[in-house]
């Protein structure tokens, strides 16, 4: 990813701090959550979230290297399905795509600022409406 994408992601990572992200299987979806820390993004369950806290294991981490962002403007992804049981290598590819898109793009941005920020005004079917998923 391009060095600037990297440091506008860093940026609103640090304001917030969690998503939930439709993961859409057959005729619905599994809600993901994402515990983004820079420079890792941690994806499990939203189920197993709510279970275990901060207790329940990642599914899918993603680790961001930025040794070559000033010289090269470039900044490595690298992600790691931890539970092929629970997530596939096609899955997670999306899961991150979407999510930066969630952090990157102004107005889906500001789905995520209200998640983290104005829980009370937040709602999931936003979030599938901007994927064009429909609201079971």
């Amino acid at each position: 990813m391009k060095a600037k994408l990297y440091y506008l992601l860093e940026q609103r990572a640090a304001d917030c701090r969690y998503f939930v992200i439709p993961l859409w299987r057959g005729s619905g979806y599994t809600t993901m959550f994402a515990q983004v820390q820079m420079p890792h993004i941690l994806f499990t369950g939203l189920e197993d979230y709510k279970a275990r806290g901060t207790q329940s294991a990642p599914y899918f981490t993603v680790s961001y290297y930025n040794e070559f962002a000033e010289s090269k403007d470039l900044v490595l992804i690298r992600g790691d399905v931890v539970f092929t049981s629970k997530i596939s290598d096609t899955e997670a590819k999306w899961l991150l795509e979407t999510t930066q898109s969630f952090y990157l793009k102004d107005v889906r941005y500001k789905l995520v600022e209200r998640f983290n920020k104005e829980t009370h005004d937040f709602e999931f079917k936003d979030v599938l409406q901007a994927l064009d998923m429909p609201i079971l």
